[in-house]
């Protein structure tokens, strides 16, 4: 075998190698906030469990979680009842992802940790920021964990009962919306096959675009919703594109102010782009990466083969 070609071989698996590590690392998330700390005034860290879980993965979620010391916290568990009674949800649901909220300071805003993100398989930080600022958590870090491959849509809902069951109520119709706007999110990102991240940020410049011009008919609305298709370059089916005017009509209907969190929308819209724009990167890299490794792989698949012809 020739130097040379020994040399070409080794050269193309370094570089595959190289990239699928920068890839994990661009993609990793951070892991859950330290609890360790009460804060008298807004008092203890909440972790609400899946009821599902069992005892072992109940510990596994509680390490995740980073919850050194049980009686630090406050523990409850989040069943099939609380699912159908917060969103509306199947009362025989099986419930596996789990939460922690620590409540910040007014002004902190909303920081999302998905401690497990190889186990939440459909729903982004990005997502569940967008919902819970609907849903009116403002101003919380909230870790997310499962010890199983699940949507992670039942998390949401046990972020729920943790408000409630500290006597901070939030609003019904808005917790519901909220995880239609969920639904809608990972829909999308499934049937019409776009990144998750960009459909959380046509979701947020939607939500600001609303908190800006305040729209007073549901004919304004569509008109919003279209302008934002049209400026992130994004095609939808007119059965999504109803889908969209609708949801959005609703929280018109509910009067949300979106103008009080508007900052944090303007944070999740540009997620992606700053991410993007610090690696030098542009929106397609990700297919670009996908072409790389195909165009690697085919290279040392030809390659061995003519080794040995």
């Amino acid at each position: 075998m020739k130097k040379y070609t020994i040399k070409k071989v080794f050269t193309l698996i370094l570089i595959a190698l190289f990239m699928l590590g920068t890839s994990v690392q661009v993609m990793a998330d951070s892991g859950a906030s330290d609890s360790d700390s009460i804060n008298e005034k807004l008092g203890a860290p909440i972790v609400v469990y899946g009821d599902t879980l069992s005892e072992s993965q109940r510990e596994e979620v509680r390490s995740l979680l980073k919850v050194a010391d049980a009686t630090a916290v406050q523990e409850y568990n989040v069943t099939g009842e609380d699912i159908a009674n917060y969103i509306n949800g199947d009362v025989h649901s099986n419930m596996y992802s789990s939460a922690k909220i620590v409540r910040q300071e007014e002004g902190n805003g909303l920081t999302i940790n998905i401690v497990t993100p190889e186990n939440i398989t459909e729903v982004t930080k990005e997502m569940y920021a967008n919902a819970l600022l609907t849903a009116g958590v403002e101003n919380a870090t909230v870790d997310v964990a499962s010890p199983v491959k699940v949507s992670g849509h039942s998390a949401l809902t046990g972020i729920y009962k943790a408000y409630d069951v500290e006597g901070e109520e939030l609003d019904k119709e808005r917790m519901e919306l909220a995880s239609d706007e969920l639904d809608v999110a990972t829909d999308l990102a499934e049937k019409e096959g776009m990144d998750q991240e960009k459909v959380s940020e046509l979701l947020a410049e939607i939500k600001k675009m609303i908190a800006e011009q305040n729209p007073a008919t549901k004919e304004e609305v569509e008109q919003i919703v279209e302008d934002q298709l049209s400026k992130l370059n994004i095609t939808l089916s007119d059965a999504d594109r109803q889908m969209l005017v609708d949801l959005f009509n609703r929280m018109r209907d509910l009067n949300i102010n979106f103008d009080q969190v508007k900052n944090q929308l303007e944070d999740i819209a540009s997620t992606i782009k700053d991410k993007a724009d610090e690696l030098g990167l542009d929106e397609g890299f990700w297919e670009k990466v996908g072409n790389f490794f195909r165009e690697i792989f085919q290279s040392l698949s030809n390659m061995i083969k003519g080794l040995f012809n």
